[in-house]
């Protein structure tokens, strides 16, 4: 794949010095990501491809006509690198719309972004994926789009908003920026070659597309039966021998950064021993406003890998040419003529704070501030309710019934491994039994949790217990529940249970907490139960406040406890999870019972 050029005889032109160049960056520090050289020259840009760049890194006697342009201007000496790109992120998970998303993370350097929108699409569909399609148009970056291969993410373990086969995925590679399979998390679907994952494989095949893996904790034959499915990438690793194994059999790590899972610094440390680090990336997956307010955005995950002892430009080069040729994009990622003028100008290469980001050639911030004019975009999806639970749930609902009256039982527990990671495991224990009904009133570690499906026209739901979870008292409620997304409440007591679900429902989706029956904070999230409309800084705020009232609960290990409730319904991810049709053994891909007989 290519980005394309409308003139390319001018372009010609240009870099033979026949016609003036749009724009000339002089006086910059020049980072070549081909040689990993730093040096002084001009770079002479037309119609947002860089034409030519004046230098003498050797010290040649030559002579050259200089280059002449229409607008001049001048690094004064700094370090011009190429635009920065995440090589995996979900802008749903952000809690911004695209073009929210896009002010916020430019003046951190970000041009080129891959986004999956699986999240809006087990919400709403095929809609849901050409409304991030849509309103991410005719922005100063780049946002390419992956279609989403598995939603829901396992078959038969939960029930999603949509259910995507190889005929959606076809609708979605129709559209202009779709280049891909959004991470194909189902992992034993393919190496099984179930007939879902090799259809829609195929269907990324036939145009050609990016197929984008999700592979966490694989190796020996698992790994290289999915690799030989032409997969390429996983972002999912977190071990130091993953990374080894992986990079070994020639797939690309994304390494991770993001608000939940921070693994750059244990990947890289897999990895820095080997002589060749071009498959080797960076991405933030899932990233909140608040911090990118604060740290910013892949700037500051290069910033982090650095720290691990990576060398600055072996940094820089893993979120721009590696991340590039992963793609397989042929002329971005790098300072060169014929590639993309996606520039950006920084004081220093350990840390990325840009003064100047350019986009296509085009000045687009400047000392941290938005200069290119993102113009609003209203599209009706943003107006659509999706929090749809039709029937009207009691405080009964909310009970857990034995199957006994009175006395002790045991049942299988989700069991988090610590407070602060989002590993699940199978535990056994023995509860009370009050009058028909589980009583959990003297293990304080231990909640209820309970998933009811928000989409049209579903009205299953499943209840279970969960241990070191973390809050202490109270009930939280999200609609944002990896990955379908469902509405998710861990609690003490049945009447918080009940007033976060009431909340959820009048707000249209989000994240609530309440005690003693009523609602402490709530972070409002209408657009899918995802996202706001709010500018980054703003919506920075609010999530700031709603963390705040989840630690005055108990959550207070946790470093982000905004969304730890969005990790007890991922399926995916080893090794007990649950959803709205129960309990589930994600390595066996088979259903638990809470009892135990």
């Amino acid at each position: 794949m290519r980005i394309m050029t409308k003139n390319k005889k001018s372009l010609v032109e240009a870099a033979m010095g026949k016609r003036k160049c749009s724009l000339i960056i002089k006086n910059g520090k020049i980072l070549n990501m081909f040689t990993g050289e730093i040096y002084y020259g001009n770079i002479g840009i037309y119609d947002g491809f860089i034409c030519h760049i004046e230098c003498n890194p050797d010290g040649l006697n030559k002579v050259e006509e200089p280059l002449e342009g229409e607008v001049i201007f001048d690094a004064k000496g700094q370090y011009v690198i190429p635009g920065l790109i995440d090589i995996h992120i979900h802008i749903e998970s952000t809690m911004m719309t695209p073009r929210n998303f896009a002010e916020a993370v430019l003046v951190h350097g970000t041009t080129t972004v891959i986004t999956d929108p699986h999240e809006i699409g087990n919400v709403l569909g095929v809609e849901g994926v050409k409304y991030m399609h849509d309103s991410s148009s005719d922005l100063p970056m780049r946002q390419y789009v992956l279609a989403p291969s598995c939603v829901p993410s396992v078959l038969n373990m939960e029930n999603a908003g949509a259910n995507f086969t190889y005929k959606e995925i076809e609708k979605m590679f129709k559209m202009e920026r779709v280049i891909g399979l959004g991470e194909i998390m189902d992992f034993l679907g393919v190496i099984n070659n179930e007939e879902r994952m090799d259809s829609i494989i195929e269907m990324g095949e036939k145009f050609g597309g990016f197929l984008q893996g999700h592979a966490p904790f694989s190796c020996g034959r698992p790994l290289s039966a999915y690799l030989t499915r032409g997969i390429k990438s996983c972002h999912e690793s977190r071990l130091p021998q993953e990374a080894r194994d992986k990079i070994r059999n020639g797939m690309f790590v994304d390494a991770r950064e993001s608000s939940i899972s921070k693994n750059v610094k244990d990947l890289f440390k897999g990895v820095k021993d080997f002589r060749y680090l071009d498959n080797f990336t960076l991405c933030t997956d899932d990233r909140e406003p608040e911090d990118i307010v604060k740290d910013g955005h892949i700037n500051y995950v290069i910033k982090e890998v650095i720290k691990a002892g990576m060398n600055p430009i072996d940094a820089i080069r893993s979120a721009t040419l590696n991340s590039a040729r992963e793609l397989e994009i042929s002329n971005l990622g790098a300072i060169a003529p014929g590639f993309v003028a996606d520039l950006v100008i920084t004081p220093s290469l350990e840390d990325i704070v840009p003064s100047a980001v350019f986009f296509n050639g085009e000045l687009v911030a400047k000392d941290g501030k938005i200069v290119k004019e993102i113009e609003n975009m209203k599209l009706n999806v943003e107006n659509k309710n999706t929090v749809y639970i039709d029937e009207d749930l009691t405080l009964e609902d909310f009970k857990i019934k034995a199957p006994i009256n009175e006395g002790k039982i045991k049942v299988n527990v989700i069991k988090y491994e610590d407070k602060v990671r989002s590993i699940t495991t199978f535990s056994e224990k023995e509860v009370n039994v009050v009058n028909g009904y589980v009583d959990l009133s003297n293990n304080k570690d231990l909640m209820t949790v309970m998933v009811i499906n928000r989409h049209k026209g579903k009205n299953s739901k499943a209840i279970a217990i969960v241990e070191n979870f973390g809050n202490s008292h109270g009930a939280i409620g999200s609609t944002v529940s990896h990955d379908c997304h469902n509405m998710t409440i861990v609690y003490d007591k049945e009447e918080n249970a009940l007033s976060v679900l009431k909340e959820l429902k009048k707000i249209g989706g989000g994240i609530t907490c309440a005690v003693n029956g009523k609602i402490k904070q709530t972070l409002a999230l209408p657009v899918a139960g995802l996202m706001s409309n709010k500018k980054c800084i703003d919506l920075a705020k609010e999530a700031l406040e709603m963390k705040e009232a989840l630690r005055k609960i108990g959550l207070i290990e946790p470093p982000n406890p905004l969304l730890r409730i969005a990790t007890i319904a991922l399926p995916v991810i080893p090794d007990v999870k649950m959803s709205d049709l129960g309990i589930i053994d994600v390595n066996k891909q088979e259903f638990i019972n809470l009892f135990i007989k």
